[in-house]
């Protein structure tokens, strides 16, 4: 049942921010939108990885005879890279939107300068 709940928000917050990106025009708001992308799709790795009455792979001091179910690592080993990658990537991308706005006073896509609508 808890799986279900975490694959439903996943959709939510996927669809929200690629909604958001698709149809918002300020800097900001797309820097936000795909934050919000990068968090479903963290959301949906680690869900992925989510398996029911497991214990964690971290040192266990477990007999090897012992058949016990362990959580997936590497999901959340490329959830702990990604989030370190998003962080950088969100930090660029607000340094660019500074910059543009220093430049051209708007964050809005459209009134930018040497900008054509295609």
């Amino acid at each position: 049942m808890s799986a279900i709940i975490l694959y439903i928000t996943f959709v939510l917050l996927f669809t929200i921010g690629l909604f958001a990106l698709i149809f918002k025009r300020n800097l900001i708001k797309i820097v936000i939108a795909l934050n919000i992308l990068d968090s479903g799709m963290n959301l949906f790795f680690i869900t992925l990885g989510y398996r029911h009455n497991a214990t964690s792979p971290i040192f266990t001091l477990l007999p090897w005879d012992t058949h016990i179910t362990m959580v997936l690592p590497t999901p959340q080993a490329l959830i702990l890279t990604n989030i370190v990658i998003g962080f950088a990537t969100t930090a660029l991308m607000l340094g660019v939107a500074i910059l543009t706005y220093r430049n051209n006073k708007t964050l809005d896509t459209r009134k930018l300068r040497g900008v054509e609508e295609l």
